[in-house]
């Protein structure tokens, strides 16, 4: 039955007159019981079948509603109607599955976004999430090809263990432990994990790094690509609890390497998307033109979507100091006129609005910023050498986006088995429970380096979207769980 059928997008590039091709999809609009828009999800255009009067009979005409989907077998002819050059003469027409026109919720209109999330099991069928599903889908296929190409490994990091990579806390604990109060307990009260099924306090992964270290100090460069998870209660524009996070590690690579790996990668992945997602970048840049209208002339983009992307991969991105960004937000005018909603001090985590007035009003182009001071930075990162007492720095980077601010997080790791012990005990991170990790510096070691990027942010970066619950096919966020 299904053998035989041809993608809409193929059948729209290379369909000529006179070709008998079978197709399928969901009907997005029927007019004058005559002309059928048709889509399949291959691409944002859809197909014209025209039905000849008399072709079906009124019951069958009835059933091609919105939604619907068909089975149509024709023939390619030339269309005279506007928006296409080709169009399908059925002969014949097969209901595949009815959709009630009175309950289908994507009704032949514009709906908004935040209906569109809750109908994220159907919003697929737009235009828009069309267009961003593919886009998502080209931009995890370009991360193994850009990995594969320069022999990293794949590794397959845990989703469930029972470290904290982060040192933030905010993890999902994984239990098969009873929750009504029954669960046994120590000396102390506490409940005792280790009746629990892997005999000691579990948790989803925060971060592959750690594992991701071990298998850079055997294969020299790995990559991991996979859920993480965060118990962070943001509801923001830029949080989700599960996300997807590439991770590649690297073996004799120090912080300039892992500068230049991520810039590479990130300009790989925006050149894959323009090259194979031609026509739903388009889409997505007029969207966006649209949507930039509607704000006041203050607030709006300077540059469109496409004009951004093509910004992006012929720059050079920006490098400086931390100690550098901090002084020229303390002399902007944003600062002085108080306009940041965050004070500036050297020692702050800056916060999204310091990133973006770097990234969108100072430097107007992605910015790369290292040496941050230890105190805000995890205890794995390389304490950089001569740091003034007080004022210690570690080898680490950001890269900061136009939109979203920060994109990619990395450091040069913390190779020297002593600095390294140090650190975790200024950070009261147990050593003995890290045992597994320090064997890294104990046999072999070697300067290091990786960092991560957020993948949800890659796809909102590209596809121009302001809320990363758009990018994801179902989000998960403080008190939404659905579908």
């Amino acid at each position: 039955m299904f053998n035989t059928r041809i993608k809409i997008k193929t059948l729209l590039a290379t369909g000529k007159p006179g070709d008998q091709v079978t197709v399928m999809g969901w009907v997005r609009t029927f007019r004058n019981n005559q002309f059928v828009a048709l889509n399949d999800g291959s691409t944002n255009n859809n197909l014209q079948v025209v039905v000849e009067l008399g072709l079906l009979n009124e019951e069958t005409l009835k059933r091609i509603t919105t939604g619907a989907s068909l089975k149509v077998t024709g023939e390619v002819v030339a269309s005279v109607g506007k928006g296409q050059t080709i169009e399908v003469k059925a002969a014949t027409l097969e209901i595949l599955g009815d959709s009630d026109a009175e309950k289908y919720p994507l009704q032949p209109k514009k709906h908004s976004l935040e209906f569109l999330r809750e109908k994220a099991h159907l919003r697929f069928r737009t235009n828009t999430f069309g267009a961003v599903f593919r886009i998502r889908h080209s931009l995890a296929f370009a991360v193994h090809q850009f990995f594969n190409q320069k022999g990293f490994v794949y590794l397959h990091t845990p989703i469930i263990t029972a470290s904290d990579a982060e040192g933030a806390g905010e993890m999902f604990r994984v239990t098969t432990l009873p929750m009504d109060g029954t669960a046994p307990k120590d000396a102390a009260g506490n409940i005792d994990y280790s009746e629990d099924f892997f005999g000691k306090s579990t948790n989803l992964t925060v971060s592959g790094q750690l594992e991701g270290e071990l298998g850079a100090m055997a294969f020299s460069e790995i990559y991991t690509f996979g859920p993480t998870f965060r118990a962070e209660n943001s509801n923001t524009t830029r949080h989700l609890a599960e996300f997807w996070m590439i991770e590649p590690e690297m073996a004799f690579h120090d912080i300039e390497d892992n500068m230049n790996l991520a810039e590479e990668f990130i300009q790989y992945l925006i050149r894959y998307a323009m090259e194979h997602n031609k026509e739903d970048l388009e889409f997505l840049d007029q969207r966006l033109a649209e949507e930039e209208k509607q704000k006041p002339q203050n607030e709006r983009a300077e540059m469109g979507l496409l004009e951004k992307l093509n910004f992006v991969i012929n720059n050079k991105f920006e490098r400086i100091t931390y100690t550098e960004a901090i002084q020229i937000l303390l002399d902007s005018p944003a600062y002085k006129k108080k306009k940041f909603k965050y004070d500036v001090s050297w020692g702050i985590d800056m916060q999204s609005e310091h990133e973006r007035y770097l990234v969108e009003k100072h430097f107007k182009k992605p910015v790369i910023v290292t040496g941050y001071p230890a105190k805000i930075k995890a205890f794995y990162m390389r304490l950089n050498d001569g740091c003034e007492p007080g004022k210690e720095t570690v080898a680490a980077m950001d890269i900061l986006a136009p939109g979203i601010g920060e994109i990619v997080g990395g450091s040069q790791r913390e190779e020297r088995l002593d600095k390294l012990e140090a650190r975790m005990k200024d950070m009261h991170i147990p050593a003995e429970e890290m045992s597994w990790y320090l064997d890294t510096r104990r046999f072999g070691t070697v300067p290091h380096a990786g960092f991560g990027l957020g993948f949800e942010r890659m796809v909102q970066f590209v596809t121009g979207m302001t809320n990363i619950r758009d990018v994801i096919p179902f989000a998960r966020t403080p008190k939404n769980c659905e579908f």
